[in-house]
């Protein structure tokens, strides 16, 4: 039998992150995977990067974690700026060490487990900018896989946890560990919000038997104010709002 946790999405938000590492080490696993997008856009980018460092975890290679390696201003406006320099501010902390350690991240990872095909991914297998949703066309699947297969295939870049059937493989998608976002009724106040829990999906495989879990673990608000108040990063408030806005829900 194998049991593996996927985690991706973590954006800088180790608060969340050690929230989720701490639950997996209860779940007895074999390993950790990263599905990717592990720094950008939260307070902790260094300190998450080489957290999973340290654990040896395999890592993904996520848009964002490319958009650090090579920022580019796009001069945009509104909150679309205000995310523009917090992914400055996170590329500018970055060392050589760093960059080298993120430019090492796989396009996708294959594993075995006990006798179970795992594909990882960010986006799709293909590119870490494409989405795959429970309403994806099948037709559009078939060209996302059709030069890599498994019968577990597993990305992020979404933020919602999704396990879905195609074809004879199962999509997983573990949702988001430090940048979930829930989306409310349309016409609601607000079309999304961050709710402080860290996601991630639990596979155990034991021949042709699989169980998949999707987990969420609560944090708390205050230490993710706390670290975002101490890091220095941007538009401390923006960032903070959807989380509080959450927590009023």
């Amino acid at each position: 039998m194998t049991r593996m946790a996927l985690i991706s999405d973590i954006h800088g938000n180790l608060t969340a992150l050690e929230a989720a590492l701490a639950d997996i080490a209860r779940q007895d696993v074999n390993a950790t995977v990263c599905l990717g997008d592990v720094a950008e856009l939260g307070p902790q980018p260094v300190a998450v990067i080489h957290r999973l460092r340290d654990l040896s975890i395999p890592i993904v290679m996520g848009n964002t974690d490319d958009w650090l390696l090579h920022p580019q201003r796009e001069h945009k406006r509104g909150d679309e700026a205000k995310q523009e320099d917090i992914g400055f501010w996170a590329a500018g902390q970055l060392t050589a060490a760093d960059s080298a350690l993120m430019a090492a991240y796989a396009p996708t990872l294959t594993f075995d487990l006990d006798g179970t095909s795992l594909l990882c991914y960010h986006g799709s297998p293909r590119s870490c900018e494409e989405r795959i949703e429970p309403e994806t066309p099948t037709k559009k699947l078939d060209e996302y896989f059709k030069e890599q297969q498994g019968t577990l295939l597993a990305g992020g870049h979404t933020h919602e946890a999704m396990v879905r059937r195609y074809g004879e493989s199962v999509i997983i998608n573990p949702g988001s560990a430090g940048l979930p976002m829930i989306h409310p009724n349309p016409g609601s106040e607000k079309p999304t919000y961050n709710p402080s829990w860290a996601e991630y999906a639990l596979i155990e495989a034991r021949g042709q038997e699989l169980t998949i879990s999707l987990r969420r673990v609560p944090y708390s608000l205050d230490d993710l104010i706390a670290a975002v108040r101490a890091s220095g990063m941007p538009h401390p408030e923006y960032y903070l709002a959807d989380w509080r806005w959450a927590a009023q829900v």
